[in-house]
């Protein structure tokens, strides 16, 4: 379908449905605007040629927080933010457009990893290609031209999204959308890891791509097992809010590293590389030994391992039977255990400033016996979650847009697919 016939639809409501369902709400004029805006765009640049719309979202950590790299157990969803993109197939050679960014022309027959490419979005492109090559798919080029409102910077991961959007423009394009959705993350994460140069986990690429609530258990990192969870949050009585408290992240690297370090060591002491490989009652029965050779803290951090890649599992259930007073029990919990065990919610380099534990504090005073309240994502700078009663939604918004500033805080939804192709 040209460009023009599929504006002529769009306005004329033949995508409603689809628009109602990747953005969890019946108002979607919003949307129709804004695909509206980049056909016109496409139009402009590319001429009325052929043309697709996909769009990738971005996702939210749930349970499982700092357990990947343990290969613990993970809970997360992709939300109702995503990159929106007009593709338009082409012969040799893939064009990506996006406001802000400039991204040179990659070739398809040059897909050999190029050092001068670390970190950026033509990495990833070239990395995506060669992984279809090499897995025996076909690819081909294309022109994009894109729009996102992943949030940058605040654990909603807009590169899995590049990555997961990449993946599934080829899969539907030259596939005919035959891949699927793990396949489509193993890719992403394999670009990162190997063309953009960046040695990340496969949690953010698989929720983006899955869709929905996803839980994953990495303890066989080749072959991590994925189950999609239904639960249809959109229709239910909670908003997902994620509060920007305006952390700087900068000089936090150190810090960062030493959770997944520390939580090694005390595995190293048990004999094995990461703490999934050790019990709790190892680990228990060894307290004595393992202090001798580790800090105070990596055993706390331990600890914090040991029950949360476990709450995982309850949360999981708690989502199948519907049970959304155990569930918000759970991610309190989950908090809880960040707050004290792994330490994550603010930094000792500055102590004075926590922005993070002061935004949890005030959404427990105002949340209490009603919503549920966590560290989103890395920690220690950025963003809390918070599951609000939407009797209560604009209370809460108010009062964080008051304190950390006007558009702090960020209504979201858990959205129902990833990856996805509207036509």
């Amino acid at each position: 379908m040209k460009i023009t016939e599929i504006k002529q639809n769009l306005l004329a409501g033949k995508f409603d449905e689809q628009l109602k369902m990747i953005n969890c709400r019946d108002d979607i004029e919003n949307e129709k605007d804004r695909y509206a805006k980049l056909l016109d765009q496409a139009l402009a640049k590319f001429g009325d040629d052929e043309a697709h719309l996909i769009c990738a979202p971005g996702r939210t950590e749930v349970g499982g927080n700092h357990t990947d790299h343990q290969q613990g157990r993970v809970l997360a969803a992709s939300v109702n933010m995503d990159i929106a993109t007009v593709v338009v197939p082409c012969a040799n050679a893939c064009e990506y457009y996006a406001e802000g960014f400039e991204v040179k022309p990659v070739s398809v027959d040059d897909l050999a990893i190029k050092e001068e490419e670390k970190f950026t979005s033509e990495s990833l492109i070239r990395g995506t290609l060669a992984r279809f090559k090499e897995l025996g798919y076909h690819i081909g080029g294309f022109k994009a031209i894109s729009h996102s409102n992943v949030l940058q910077g605040s654990g909603i991961s807009s590169s899995a999204a590049f990555e997961v959007l990449l993946g599934t423009i080829l899969s539907e394009i030259y596939n005919d959308g035959k891949i699927d959705h793990v396949e489509i993350a193993k890719i992403g994460q394999y670009a990162e890891n190997n063309y953009f140069m960046k040695p990340c986990g496969l949690l953010d690429q698989m929720a983006c791509s899955v869709g929905g609530f996803v839980t994953i258990d990495f303890k066989d990192k080749q072959n991590p097992i994925v189950e999609q969870v239904k639960f249809d949050f959109a229709h239910s009585d909670y908003a997902l809010c994620l509060v920007d408290t305006k952390g700087s992240h900068a000089d936090l690297s150190d810090e960062y590293g030493l959770m997944p370090k520390e939580m090694k060591d005390v595995a190293k002491v048990l004999g094995k590389e990461v703490l999934s490989q050790c019990t709790k009652e190892e680990f228990l029965k060894n307290i004595k030994k393992i202090r001798e050779q580790c800090s105070d803290r990596a055993l706390l951090r331990a600890i914090h391992f040991f029950n949360e890649t476990d709450r995982v599992i309850d949360q999981v259930n708690a989502l199948k039977n519907n049970d959304l007073e155990t569930f918000k029990k759970l991610i309190i919990e989950s908090g809880y255990s960040s707050y004290m065990y792994l330490q994550n919610v603010y930094t000792t380099k500055d102590i004075e400033n926590q922005n993070l534990s002061l935004a949890l504090a005030i959404s427990e005073q105002l949340l209490q016996n009603s919503g549920a309240y966590r560290v989103h994502g890395g920690g220690l700078a950025g963003t809390i979650q918070a599951f609000v009663p939407k009797t209560m939604l604009e209370e809460y918004k108010n009062q964080m847009n008051e304190i950390y500033g006007d558009g702090s805080c960020f209504v979201l939804s858990i959205r129902p697919v990833g990856g996805y192709k509207i036509i």
